[in-house]
């Protein structure tokens, strides 16, 4: 919101500094970004009194102006089509800086000779001001101008930059931005005058308005004037709205945009011819329905949005923007002027999805009080009798279905000073609210505080203590230290399990990534077996925002995988990823369940010790191993059983036990699903949930101290059923109490070992925490195996 100083003090008389001013907006939560100067470069610019006017000896286009400077007679050359003797003007002396309206870069005025006749200064336009981009004519200033007066000291403004917060929309005016500076300095709001005369016909006889849907319109109000002249808005109304960051158009379109800013009310003034009858009709579009903007744009209307039609056609996307079949046009006569109240959340539905965001749906969106539209009918009726010739009818035409009523809040001393930390005086704190229009009244032991009404944003008692605050000064409040117990920590396994598997697998080596918790449901499917997607579903997102992001994933295999494909690009070694975040399993209507899932994807060659590519290629062991390390630091000694899981290559996968309890898969992806995410070779990927492994998570491991006594090694060749796996051997061999770690070294199948059979070979470690071993008790041990193992799976050993 830009804010004039000089336009503001029309309403509040401001005795401080712009810098001070600013820093007392900005700690009453109006930040003030920036302060523009408007003027500061006017030295040697004042202003004139066009004397006479002649024509150029030397050229039909020019004109001599001689112009009185207050004491000071200077003719010079002039081009402009609108220089007239009579005219207050801005005056640049020889030594004055300008901006040249070709280049737009300022320069030195210095004394001309134009087709043979000097000229020693210069008549200014707007553009030449620095003031806007206006070039057509001089820059015709009021008739009260004072003659001889530096322009500086006339026209020279501060421009506050404002930003207003979404609760605050009656800030977003002139007279809102009053209010504050009244009650931070202790002075009153002068409001501006809303009487004129009634010199037409009764309105009523000629318009008449149906609010069909009153649930996105609570207020409709409609002025008439007839006779108004088409024209240029006075000087003073398109300085005010130049400040304010708005184009001049015409007296009727700068008057509606005029009494927006200073009043916060968006208004739309009609052609009333075109209106086709005096019937107003607020509704709902029809489907179907289309119209075209004032902007030239063709909208195909929904029927949730709200339109102003007359009795066929919509005429104006209400609290957006108006159609193009009724908009003020030359030869515009009568005015139908619309002052409304619209539905917050319906303005800013509507204007988002027709993209035609507007200042006047900007302002609904922040929502403003009905019994603003009243006020700024009156205010811009008053306008347009003034500026625009017009006559008022009589009356207006006021539906207001369900009148608000005043809103009453009552706030107990005890809460405010809980709120602000200090017990403020009672007279102190009616003084504030006072000073911000507030009613305030005592009902021991409570205020009870009437909010004006263009405070919708005050409902409760803390609204009210923060209004206190913030006129007190933030900065006055006291600073205590912080009180009371520290809060216990509150357990969350889950979460610490997850974050140790993240430092386990980061340590292994893998890289972490982040994706998404959206995916689409084509990756889903490459990944979740079709009649699992079926009976379960994924989630998908109503809004979303884009088709790459629409359903809950169920599994994070398919987002590793795309990471995968990502990275292979600019990798040409061994890439390792994992990534470690919540999984969404459907559950009917109730909420999903969200399962902490970490999985992991690797790929590329093995490298050597100076990091090149080497001829071996990743495997299933390497995945193996990842995942191995990341039990070892957990502490779960887990079992791998070779399984069918979809999406990867059959005989290649397997499930991951613990105590039999299946808590991860991991195998290489099929090639069908690696083709799928564009990942070129083969690709290994594990997935572990840990809400499934969390029970067989222990406690902190005892610390056991590395042995004095030398171990013994000793090797083992076993001949066992094909089906026997080299886990459950090793199982049961690190079992015996001397084992330290049992190693399978060696697979082997063939003729040596018979049909149906296999040959694995372990070395074994043994070793005492009490003394050093003998060959007699290594011995017995290992007979102690061997008969374990023929009595368990019928093993043995190979000769």
């Amino acid at each position: 919101m830009r804010v004039s100083l000089r336009w503001l003090a029309e309403y509040v008389d401001i005795d401080l500094p712009p810098r001070e001013l600013a820093h007392r907006l900005t700690m009453a939560g109006l930040g003030v970004d920036s302060i523009e100067r408007m003027g500061g470069e006017w030295e040697g610019i004042c202003v004139g009194l066009v004397t006479k006017v002649e024509p150029h000896p030397n050229a039909d286009r020019l004109k001599l102006a001689t112009v009185d400077l207050g004491g000071e007679q200077m003719t010079v050359v002039c081009g402009a089509p609108n220089v007239a003797e009579g005219q207050k003007i801005a005056f640049g002396r020889v030594g004055a800086h300008i901006i040249n309206p070709n280049t737009r870069e300022a320069v030195e005025l210095t004394p001309a000779r134009i087709r043979g006749v000097e000229s020693a200064g210069m008549v200014l336009s707007e553009r030449e001001l620095g003031m806007s981009d206006e070039h057509v004519g001089i820059l015709v200033l009021d008739e009260d101008a004072p003659v001889g007066m530096p322009l500086q000291e006339y026209m020279g403004d501060s421009i506050f930059d404002i930003s207003v917060t979404p609760n605050r929309g009656d800030c977003l005016s002139m007279v809102g931005i009053a209010r504050e500076v009244a009650a931070l300095t202790g002075k009153k709001v002068r409001y501006p005058d809303g009487t004129y005369e009634e010199a037409g016909g009764r309105i009523a006889e000629r318009v008449s308005v149906e609010i069909a849907d009153d649930d996105l319109c609570s207020r409709y109000v409609a002025t008439l004037i007839d006779d108004v002249k088409l024209g240029d808005s006075p000087p003073w109304m398109q300085e005010r709205l130049i400040a304010a960051g708005q184009r001049p158009i015409n007296n009727i379109v700068d008057i509606t945009n005029y009494v927006m800013l200073e009043l916060g009310q968006p208004l739309h003034a009609f052609d009333f011819m075109l209106l086709g009858g005096g019937k107003i009709v607020v509704r709902r579009a029809r489907p179907g329905e289309k119209m075209t903007t004032l902007d030239g744009v063709d909208h195909e209307l929904e029927p949730d949005m709200l339109v102003i039609a007359n009795a066929s056609d919509a005429v104006a996307l209400a609290g957006v923007m108006g159609g193009a079949n009724s908009e003020v046009r030359e030869d515009t006569r009568t005015i139908l002027l619309e002052s409304a109240n619209f539905n917050s959340a319906s303005i800013r539905r509507t204007s988002t999805r027709l993209k035609a965001r507007s200042e006047a749906s900007s302002r609904f969106e922040k929502g403003l009080s009905p019994e603003l539209s009243i006020v700024a009918a009156r205010r811009a009726t008053k306008l347009l009798v003034e500026l625009a010739g017009g006559r008022a009818a009589t009356g207006v035409v006021d539906v207001y279905p369900r009148k608000a009523q005043p809103v009453v809040v009552q706030v107990p001393r005890r809460r405010l000073q809980t709120i602000l930390g200090l017990d403020l005086p009672t007279p102190k704190v009616r003084s504030v609210l006072e000073g911000l229009e507030f009613g305030c009244g005592w009902h021991e032991p409570d205020y009870l505080v009437t909010v004006p009404y263009w405070r919708m944003d005050v409902r409760i008692a803390d609204d009210v203590a923060e209004e206190v605050a913030r006129m007190v000064g933030y900065d006055e409040l006291p600073v205590t230290n912080l009180r009371g117990e520290i809060p216990s920590i509150i357990p969350q396994p889950l979460r610490d399990l997850r974050e140790r598997a993240r430092d386990l697998l980061a340590a292994a080596g893998m890289q972490e990534v982040i994706n998404y918790s959206l995916t689409t449901l084509e990756a889903l499917e490459q990944v979740v077996p079709p009649e699992l997607l079926s009976e379960q579903p994924p989630l998908r997102v109503v809004n979303s925002l884009s088709s790459q992001h629409e359903y809950l994933r169920t599994t994070l295999r398919a987002s590793v995988l795309q990471s995968l494909a990502a990275n292979l690009r600019y990798s040409e070694g061994e890439v390792a990823l994992f990534e470690a975040a919540r999984a969404y399993l459907p559950r009917g209507s109730d909420l999903p369940l969200e399962e902490e899932h970490v999985t992991g994807v690797i790929s590329g060659w093995h490298e050597d010790r100076w990091g090149h590519p080497m001829e071996e290629a990743v495997d299933l062991y390497d995945a193996k191993g990842y995942l191995e390390a990341l039990f070892a630091g957990m502490g779960v000694e887990a079992e791998f059983a070779q399984a069918d899981v979809f999406g990867m290559v059959p005989g290649r996968s397997a499930e991951v036990r613990v105590e039999g309890e299946t808590v991860a898969v991991i195998g290489q992806a099929h090639p069908r699903v690696a083709a799928a995410f564009d990942v070129d070779g083969d690709a290994y990927v594990f997935e572990m949930v840990l809400d499934r492994l969390l029970p067989f998570v222990r406690g902190p491991r005892r610390y056991e101290p590395v042995s004095r006594f030398p171990p013994v090694v000793q090797d083992i060749a076993l001949i066992v059923d094909e089906g026997v796996t080299a886990g459950h051997i090793k199982a049961i061999i690190e079992k015996a109490p001397l084992v330290r770690e049992a190693r399978l070294f060696d697979c082997y199948t063939g003729e040596q070992v018979g049909a149906g059979k296999k040959s694995l070979a372990f070395s074994i470690t043994y070793q005492s925490s009490g003394h050093s071993l003998t060959d007699e008790e290594v011995a017995r041990a290992q007979r102690g195996i061997v008969e374990r193992l023929k009595h368990e799976i019928d093993a043995t050993l190979r000769s």
